[in-house]
Order: structure tokens, then sequence, then C-alpha cells
């Protein structure tokens, strides 16, 4: 399967790891062209992410992982995109 985008929702310590090391893991990733991470809450000891990753055949077992070598945990898969292109939502 062609996995070309992934929208993930990751919480991570406030901490640890910073959002430039849990950048760089993800980047290490087979098929991962690109990364963006958008903060959407903080408490006083968490702050809960989106992280939408695009690329080529995205190896998802390989990005969770990296995901949870940084300390940071996936809590669910929110947006999943694959084939031969990208087809966006459309809202009705």
């Amino acid at each position: 399967m062609n996995i070309r985008r992934l929208v993930l929702d990751v919480d991570k310590a406030i901490a640890r790891p910073t959002l430039l090391d849990l950048a760089k893991a993800i980047e290490s990733v087979t098929g991962v062209e690109g990364v963006n991470i958008t903060v959407i809450e903080i408490d006083i000891e968490t702050m809960g992410m989106d992280v939408t990753v695009e690329g080529e055949n995205i190896d998802y077992p390989a990005l969770v992982k990296a995901i949870e070598s940084t300390g940071a945990v996936v809590h669910s898969v929110d947006q999943l995109a694959f084939g031969s292109r990208l087809v966006e939502r459309v809202k009705i």
C-alpha cells in the first residue's frame, strides 16, 4: 500500500522530546518527504499535537517506532491517504 499522507494524534511530555527532535526522528523514516507538527493543546505535563506526514510509500510501523523512540505516544490515526495520488477531503 502506497501511504502518501498520515495525520496522527500524538502526545509528548512538555520537556522532552523537543519538537525538533521529534521532527528529525519522523524525517528519518523511509518514504517521509515532509512533516508538519502543530501543537493543539498544552497542559501542565503534556503537549498534544497533530502530526502530518507526507511522502511516498511511508513505512507506518517504522514511523510509529520512530515517534515512540523519542518518548512521544501515537494516540490515533486521524487521516490516511494512499494510492497513486493524493485526494483531498471534500466537505459537503
